[in-house]
């Protein structure tokens, strides 16, 4: 039974620093038995180090710990093993309005895994709702563990001796720094639950088969013939051998340890043999069988079965349905999959979320000679995903960059921080599937209707997070080619080195078609390139050796282009003729990239039935070829984007000081209680005047002779608009009139737009009346998306926003470089530049607009939708004309840190 005001959606499974899993809760008056049990279980120096005392009445401890009322006394308890074992309890009860007194206790082999770290997290983010703002803590002086957590945890903490005790102090909201913490706990956990998939001792195959053409019989092929470094384990309910490996009837048969659970047997059976791992102690299960959580239904329930199962035996999952798993090191050799072939050794790792795309790409990648350092299939996600792969990615020496393919996101806000983070090291290329959406979000701004009509928001993502899209695999895998085996542009200066005119203009064209650049060579390059060449080749750029080009002049005019400090890039393109061979030039360039040891990438396209010499991969770096000049130029362009993201600051999220949090809390939970709602006039005014967002003057009248009188008091220019709670578009209902001069003009004005606004089916309308104000009009928006939180948008404004299609779309958080770059992105941005001899606007103001916006719905997420339309931006600021703001409760965020997808 729960209790009432119980906050289930607390409850959480985090993953501890080996990787595994423990389910944590808010504790429950039921309790009791189960806390006492484990406060036995304490060693002596726990349990004195916990009550100061170990004469302490156990029984009465548990009973004080499960009187809790979520308000005045919160608690939590950690979970553990199928029989959900309690390791750790942590507690907070008030002191006083705003301080609470805290204490736990973990188990002592759990102590140093992060779980008291965590569960002060958990404490904290419950405290801070009820208004409690600071933490104590009294620990004896010999606890320096409990100190240790204190002060490793990224709290603030003041520390007081008193006599034969420590009192600690600290700030319940947690600070970046301590999310930093987290997040460092995050990545260590996440890079080891993958590294029990990547990296096992030893895999059991549970569903292997002698069948011909089965997938049991695939997969012990490949686990068999890869060479990997461990024991291998073959399971299936009729034992006896298969390709002379003795087949076990049960995993509980198979002597020693099992790391890896590989499991392809049919879907009713898969939470059994779930069971049995969690009782042989299996760390981790990659689930190829189908008939989960993609089948709906039955499938669902069983995969929640399963996951029951895995979460409260600490197993980590892959799938289900999905390929399987595979690494390639030297000192793993794992292919635990059904993929017919095996892709060479190399540096990319590889996530895919289609066991079919997974087969593709090995194909594709073998055909090529792009070497994958290790892959997974991902299949339903249920557990591990990839943003788990990625952390584990970050720090793999093998893998220099990353792929994936994606269909959707299961949590794409800490997709953005995560890949944010991993980008600035390795480059991370993707192709997102689903560009278009089935039908439009049923939107009630224009912000709404711009973000509604593509995947814009998915190219937000990637952008920010310094992620390279692909729209195909096929341009996925020449990226990758490029990335994973040179070094990176640090420009976008590129030449083009041919042996035929032709190749070489329609790769200069796609070039500067991609935003790169095919400058004219320095005199000194043209000089030495002339010293080899005849005369009859083109020293401009491309270029141009003609079909008499040799091999060495092949070797020795890349070697030059190589050594100008004023070329970023090399391409060479190859037409075979009747003398020169592809091989032979293979080995020059190869040869040539060798011995100059440069950061200049070298890219080849070589146009012959034949494809690539085998000689350009003799090179220490893999020289990556395509089979026409204008995929070589795609993929330079594409590297050369992340490349510049990677060099560019990422700047910082402002700290508004000046911000009343509060206050605008109040106005949006007064809102609230009407439920999802538009705010009126007053109710957005004040909402912006707490994040200091300027609206032009304004008054809201009830009457035609009030806009009257109040146009007469404003004395200038001015605008009129209609007010009605059903009013959302003014304009398609006539109820906006503009440039109006004059009391009797305003108030026929006013009379008109009542009929009008009527005649539309709106009902009697009020009226705003604003000072009219000059410059260049842009929307400034935001709309609350289910899945990847606020996305911001800056458009060209006013009504015409939704047809221009002029728009730079952001998620927030954002950074101050974030809002530089979103302004500066619009193709209409020399409007704000000093256009033909105009002044130049207060863009600056204009970024504090877009930087407020995003501190106010980020610090409120009940708001679903807020626009700024238009503000009007001059060389005196910026100022917002109209504004509007729709509230609607908003789902809590789970605890930091989770089990996140």
């Amino acid at each position: 039974m729960t209790l009432v005001g119980y906050p289930a959606e607390r409850a959480v499974d985090i993953v501890l620093r080996d990787g595994s899993t423990i389910h944590v809760r808010p504790v429950l008056p039921g309790d009791v038995e189960a806390i006492r049990a484990f406060l036995e279980r304490l060693s002596p120096d726990s349990r004195d180090f916990r009550f100061f005392s170990l004469g302490v009445n156990l029984h009465a401890a548990a009973e004080l710990a499960a009187q809790i009322d979520y308000v005045d006394a919160y608690g939590v308890i950690a979970l553990s093993g199928p029989e959900e074992r309690v390791v750790g309890h942590a507690c907070w009860v008030r002191e006083g309005p705003e301080s609470a007194e805290v204490a736990f206790a973990t188990a002592d082999e759990l102590q140093g895994q992060g779980l008291a770290t965590t569960l002060l997290a958990h404490l904290a983010e419950a405290a801070v709702e009820q208004g409690i703002t600071t933490f104590t803590a009294s620990v004896l002086p010999a606890n320096y563990k409990m100190i240790k957590v204190f002060t490793d945890s990224g709290f603030p903490t003041k520390l007081r001796s008193q006599p034969g005790e420590l009192l600690v102090q600290f700030p319940a909201e947690l600070t970046e720094e301590a999310r930093e913490r987290f997040a460092q706990r995050d990545r260590v956990a996440s890079a080891a639950a993958v590294s029990a998939v990547l990296r096992p001792q030893s895999v059991a195959l549970i569903g292997a088969s002698r069948r011909e053409g089965s997938i049991g019989a695939a997969l012990a092929a490949n686990l068999q013939s890869a060479g990997f470094n461990g024991r291998v384990h073959l399971v299936n309910s009729a034992p006896g051998a298969a390709d002379g490996v003795h087949v076990c009837a049960s995993l509980l048969d198979v002597e020693g340890p099992v790391d890896l659970a590989v499991v392809a047997v049919p879907a009713p059976a898969v939470p059994s043999v779930a069971r049995d791992c969690a009782l042989k102690g299996v760390r981790a299960l990659v689930v190829v069988t189908a008939g989960f959580g993609e089948a709906g239904g039955e499938g669902i329930r069983r995969q929640d079965e399963l996951m029951a199962v895995c979460r409260a035996a600490g197993i980590r999952v892959v799938g289900p349905n999905c390929l399987g798993v595979l690494n390639a090191a030297a000192d793993v050799g794992l292919n635990a999959t059904f993929a017919p072939t095996q892709p060479p050794a190399g540096h990319l790792g590889v996530m895919t979320q289609s066991g079919g795309v997974a087969i593709a790409l090995i194909e594709r990648a073998r055909e090529l000679g792009l070497g994958i350092s290790s892959m997974a299939s991902v299949g339903d996600r249920a557990d591990l995903s990839g943003n788990d792969f990625l952390q584990f990615w970050e720090q793999d020496g093998d893998t220099h960059a990353i792929a994936m393919y994606l269909e959707s996101f299961g949590n794409p806000r800490k997709f953005t921080r995560v890949a944010r983070r991993v980008g600035a090291r390795k480059p991370i290329l993707a192709v997102k599937a689903g560009r278009t959406r089935a039908g439009a979000r049923g939107a009630g701004s224009h912000t709404g209707a711009l973000l509604a009509a593509s995947d814009i928001t998915v190219d937000a993502l990637f952008r920010q997070a310094g992620v390279v899209r692909a729209d195909t695999l096929g341009e996925l895998l020449d990226v990758a080619t490029l990335v994973a085996e040179q070094p990176l542009p640090l420009g976008r200066s590129v030449a083009v080195l041919t042996n035929a005119g032709g190749p070489g203009i329609m790769c200069a064209d796609a070039l500067e078609g991609s935003g790169l650049q095919v400058n004219p060579l320095s005199e000194t390059t043209c000089a030495q390139l002339a010293e080899f060449l005849p005369p009859e080749a083109s020293l401009a750029n491309p270029v141009d050796m003609i079909a008499s080009a040799s091999a060495e002049d092949y070797g020795r005019a890349l070697r030059v282009l190589m050594d100008d400090e004023d070329i970023d890039a090399v391409i060479a393109l190859f037409v075979p003729p009747l003398m020169t061979l592809a091989e032979d030039v293979g080995l020059q360039i190869s040869a040539t990239v060798d011995r100059a040891e440069s950061d200049v990438p070298v890219l080849a396209a070589f146009m012959q039935s034949g494809g690539a010499p085998q000689s350009l991969a003799a090179a220490k770096w893999r020289i990556p070829t395509y089979s026409w000049p204008e995929d070589a130029a795609r993929a330079l362009a594409r590297a050369t984007e992340y490349s510049t993201w990677r060099l560019t600051p990422h700047g910082e999220i402002p700290d508004f000081r000046d911000c009343r949090c509060e206050e605008a809390g109040a106005v949006v939970a007064e809102a609230l209680t009407r439920g999802e709602t538009w705010l009126s006039p007053d109710e957005v005014a004040l909402l912006c005047d707490c994040y200091g967002i300027g609206l032009a003057e304004w008054r809201l009248v009830e009457n035609p002779r009030q806009a009257g009188n109040v146009a007469h008091e404003l004395g200038t220019a001015v605008a009129l608009k209609a007010v009605a709670p059903t009013l959302v578009h003014k304009s398609n209902a006539g109820g906006v009139r503009v440039g109006l001069n004059g009391e009797s003009n305003v108030r026929r004005a006013a009379t008109r737009m009542r009929a009008d606004v009527r005649e539309a089916g709106h009902g009697d309308c009020s009226f705003l009346v604003q000072r009219m104000v000059d410059g260049t009009e842009l929307l400034v928006g935001v709309v609350n998306d289910p899945q990847f939180g606020p996305v911001l948008a800056c458009a060209l404004g006013g009504t015409t926003a939704e047809l221009i299609q002029d728009v730079s779309v952001r998620l927030t958080p954002l950074t101050d470089a974030d809002a530089y770059e979103t302004v500066r992105s619009l193709k209409s941005f020399p409007l704000l530049d000093g256009y033909r001899g105009a002044p130049p606007a207060d863009v600056p103001a204009l970024e504090q607009v877009l930087l407020r916006v995003s501190a106010l719905v980020e610090d409120h997420p009940q708001i679903a939708e807020f626009e700024l339309n238009p503000v009007v931006v001059s060389q005196h600021g910026a100022v917002a004309v109209d504004a509007r703001a729709r509230v609607a409760p908003a789902e809590p965020p789970p605890p930091t840190p989770s089990v996140g997808r």
